[in-house]
């Protein structure tokens, strides 16, 4: 009923009733995911089931060119699960677990796997691309997939002495990529949380406390952001790193209430449109057209906007938001 709805969102800050009320009247799988995470109710798989952008990642998803080349940009295989499960796949989904299965083929194979160099005493790997791999099969039920456990142990041993990953080759780089690191960070994570394995905490809490000691985006050094468009919350993320995506991981992560997430919170903040959402930045990426290269499976549309939006409120930055007294700008 409309009027049970509004009674519901009316607990939030002055401001994200409106915006709240936005998303549950958006696409079916954010309105599901918005009742799931902000107003406690029960997952609905059918409203996620039933969304366009949902349909859309899935068509084809088992077919060429997408299996057959699962890291195509954007449209292959890895990157529709990635989204298909931020949207809410239910685990066990026939089509997510076949997808699933593949890029567990593709990421464990023993040959490829052997072949990452060693450079300086640190593995170079671009391990974005196993992070996301083992979050996705996670979320999807296969934790307990050899080729998993296989992965998780890969990402483990090849974890920088700061805490990150990175796939650089110059035998002078000695500090880890934050873009390679949050999506192993959110793989060892999925991982822990999925098997209640107690040793992967202590290589989650090391990656987590490298994005901690530059409070998620800033330089030790200058005091200033490390790239601005670290500054810009995207989506989908992919494998770019970005303020938003780093708190919502971090949260999950358990880290959500270290006070070195506070300035980047009040930069997200004070990113908020006066009608209460965010907007999302397109940047590396275009809708599909047929033709070229770098084209997604889907028109994300306003589905971007609604997502960053869902996620920053997810991270507490609508409460900041409407204090607007303290916050940060770039």
């Amino acid at each position: 009923m409309p009027g049970a709805r509004m009674a519901r969102v009316t607990r939030f800050p002055a401001g994200d009733g409106r915006t709240v009320a936005w998303l549950l009247e958006g696409d079916s799988a954010v309105a599901a995911l918005t009742r799931r995470d902000l107003l406690g109710d029960r997952p609905d798989p059918a409203a996620v089931l039933a969304s366009p952008i949902v349909q859309g990642l899935l068509s084809g998803l088992m077919e060429p060119p997408a299996s057959r080349h699962p890291y195509a940009k954007w449209s292959g295989a890895h990157w529709r699960s990635v989204s298909l499960v931020e949207l809410g796949l239910p685990p066990g989904h026939p089509t997510g677990v076949a997808a699933g299965e593949h890029l567990l083929d593709h990421w464990a194979r023993p040959a490829r796997l052997a072949a990452v160099p060693v450079i300086s005493g640190r593995a170079r790997r671009c391990a974005s691309q196993e992070g996301n791999a083992v979050a996705v099969a996670c979320r999807l039920g296969l934790h307990a997939d050899r080729r998993v456990v296989t992965l998780v142990e890969h990402l483990v041993g090849w974890q920088w002495p700061d805490g990150g990953w990175n796939c650089d080759l110059r035998p002078g780089a000695v500090h880890s990529s934050l873009h390679e690191t949050l999506p192993a960070l959110w793989g060892l994570h999925e991982f822990g949380s999925a098997t209640g394995d107690p040793a992967i905490g202590a290589a989650t809490g090391r990656a987590a406390e490298l994005l901690l000691r530059h409070e998620l985006l800033y330089s030790r050094g200058t005091g200033r952001p490390i790239d601005p468009r670290f500054c810009v919350p995207h989506y989908p993320p992919y494998w770019h790193y970005d303020l938003l995506q780093a708190l919502l991981v971090l949260q999950r992560a358990g880290y959500g209430g270290d006070p070195r997430t506070d300035r980047a919170r009040r930069l997200l903040a004070g990113r908020r449109r006066p009608d209460g959402t965010w907007r999302a930045a397109r940047r590396w990426w275009h809708p599909p057209t047929g033709r070229g290269s770098g084209g997604e499976a889907v028109d994300w549309g306003d589905v971007a906007d609604q997502m960053v939006t869902l996620n920053a409120l997810r991270v507490g930055a609508g409460r900041l938001a409407a204090q607007d007294g303290d916050l940060e700008r770039a």
